[in-house]
């Protein structure tokens, strides 16, 4: 599963990234977790708010920071084509 986590490292982008490696972790789930920073890559993959999270390439959430629930959701759906 790959995850890309978008944002500048502004305060709200570094706390999506922890949360989502203590739900990976959580989860006992493998992921190559890539944190973009570059506002130029970020508007290239369609997203134009930060923070923003892409699970396998789809966009699932844009300027705002994701409950833990809807987290653990989307990374084992994002993990199921691949177990």
């Amino acid at each position: 599963m790959n995850i890309k986590i978008l944002g500048p490292g502004c305060p709200a982008c570094e706390r999506l990234e922890q949360t989502v490696m203590a739900v990976l972790a959580e989860l006992g789930l493998p992921a190559e977790v890539e944190h973009v920073r570059d506002m130029k890559n970020i508007t290239a993959l369609g997203v134009f708010g930060t923070p923003g999270l892409l699970t396998n390439d789809d966009v699932k959430a844009v300027g705002t920071l994701p409950t833990r629930e809807a987290l653990k959701k989307w990374l084992q759906e994002a993990a199921a084509p691949l177990t």
